[in-house]
């Protein structure tokens, strides 16, 4: 079915559903951002919880930032093991958020305190006022502050040699096309490096409506309008929705090959998550298919029921999420393409 076809049956207002308002100058106002924001805690005391966090600056002239999380008992402990690194991008549509945001702020804690790992969780310039594809810049240029950061956190507890790159939705975009251009020349990152790319319920969109789409067009959570206005504000000029920054199946792009290649000749592992009341499901199973289909090592967790990055909005439904993370960070056997949550219910994809 066409776009055209498909936007007559939406009933959402777009830019009330996301509470912004476009100005004329073509900026958006984000006052009213529904997920407010949540400050860091860097002090190591109880009251701060289990989680310490702290707000560092990547490239003040893009006012980029970066939110540090850090287990506690790991900042009093006199171990030299360090621990593994996530570097996260935070979600919004390319168009809203930050790592300050509550949601997004949450999950780093609870990826920190579970996982046992250093969260880097990386604020990138948003559209429309930037558009892709700046944040992919900033994304990789938060890498390469990492390697060579001296911040207290990293140099004393994150291994550097033991790095994922994760995202929900837009960010699960992000951590892709990062992982895309990093995988081209990995030497440049030293002593950073990378064993696999996590995507979170990732945001990837195309022209022609999917079954999933047409399904969930008015869904609550992440309706077709909102869809349709964060890929019209994140988009460059002039290009539509089968552009390779937001349809990656599609097949001929040289540097999403390229990128793929890459990735398999390192040894790189992908975990994809996603469930099917997510209007993007149909998207993001593609994109594994076309992974699987060119030797990647992929492994799949596509649930039933739950809503569009649900472990965020919901903290307590998280469990799942987090044990599949855990075998997927802890799995070194070769060939192995399927976790899932002991508990959940998994629809893992052939290879």
């Amino acid at each position: 079915m066409s776009t055209e076809t498909a936007s007559s049956n939406l009933t959402v207002n777009p830019l009330a559903y996301v509470q912004v308002t476009l100005n004329p100058d073509g900026t958006l106002n984000r006052d009213r951002f529904v997920f407010p924001d949540t400050s860091a805690s860097p002090d190591p005391i109880p009251s701060a919880g289990p989680v310490l966090s702290k707000d560092v600056p990547i490239n003040p002239s893009h006012n980029t930032w970066a939110r540090i999380f850090l287990p506690r008992h790991h900042a009093r402990s006199c171990s030299e093991e360090k621990l593994p690194l996530i570097v996260y991008y935070h979600g919004g549509g390319f168009i809203l958020g930050s790592p300050a945001s509550n949601i997004f702020h949450e999950l780093c804690i609870t990826l920190a305190r579970e996982l046992s790992a250093v969260v880097v969780s990386v604020k990138y310039r948003l559209a429309p006022e930037h558009q892709l594809p700046m944040a992919y810049d900033d994304a990789v240029e938060a890498l390469h502050w990492i390697k060579t950061a001296r911040d207290e956190w990293l140099v004393e507890h994150a291994d550097l040699s033991t790095c994922y790159l994760m995202g929900s939705s837009a960010g699960g975009n992000l951590a892709f096309h990062a992982g895309l251009r990093t995988s081209t020349s990995p030497e440049d990152l030293e002593p950073l490096k990378i064993r696999g790319l996590i995507l979170h319920h990732p945001f990837f969109g195309g022209t022609q409506r999917t079954p999933s789409e047409l399904r969930l067009a008015n869904n609550h959570i992440l309706p077709l309008a909102a869809i349709d206005l964060m890929w019209e504000l994140s988009l460059p000029l002039g290009v539509d929705r089968d552009h390779e920054y937001c349809n990656s199946a599609v097949n001929g792009s040289s540097k999403l090959s390229e990128g793929v290649d890459k990735m398999r000749s390192l040894g790189w592992r992908l975990l994809v998550t996603g469930c099917d009341g997510d209007p993007l499901i149909d998207r993001q199973v593609e994109l594994v298919k076309l992974l699987k289909e060119k030797g990647l090592r992929v492994v799949s967790d596509f649930m039933e029921g739950g809503y569009h990055i649900i472990e965020a909005i919901e903290p307590d439904k998280s469990k799942p999420l987090v044990l599949t993370l855990k075998s997927f960070m802890s799995t070194t056997v070769a060939g192995q393409d399927a976790v899932g949550p002991p508990n959940g219910i998994s629809m893992q994809i052939a290879a």
